[in-house]
């Protein structure tokens, strides 16, 4: 699946939702992560995997062509570690869902700063974990 294709089926799927706005929330989505990458904090969605940075050490490597040594410098690599859910879905499990006594309640809307458009942790230097859990 494509970004686009990604954008047109929760479009489809979200008829309330003009094109416009769910092409804004996948853009919005996918340039947190990698901000969130390139500062090299680790992205946790609950049930679907996280996104962490893995750091290469320098090394030699060799140009296939020629067989002549490289110096290949340090550098970080995304790293994507599937979830449970996410395993267990791919490989022919059905989904689990959580009994709805298990759910957790919303938040309270009144209370310490956490109001629309907060993310927990973004400030604190936590790993962001975002969705249901």
């Amino acid at each position: 699946m494509t970004k686009s294709e990604l954008i047109a089926q929760l479009a489809m799927e979200n008829p309330h939702l003009r094109q416009q706005d769910v092409e804004a929330i996948v853009a919005t989505i996918f340039e947190e992560i990698t901000a969130a990458l390139s500062r090299g904090d680790r992205v946790e969605l609950r049930g679907f995997g996280a996104f962490s940075v893995k750091r290469r050490d320098p090394r030699q490597g060799r140009n296939p062509r020629t067989g002549e040594t490289v110096a290949v410098s340090a550098k970080g690599v995304p790293f994507f570690k599937p979830g449970k859910e996410l395993r267990e879905i791919v490989n022919g499990g059905p989904p689990q869902s959580k009994p709805a006594a298990q759910k957790r309640a919303p938040a309270a809307s009144g209370g310490q700063g956490g109001g629309q458009g907060a993310v927990p942790g973004a400030a604190s230097g936590k790993p962001q974990r975002l969705g249901a859990g």
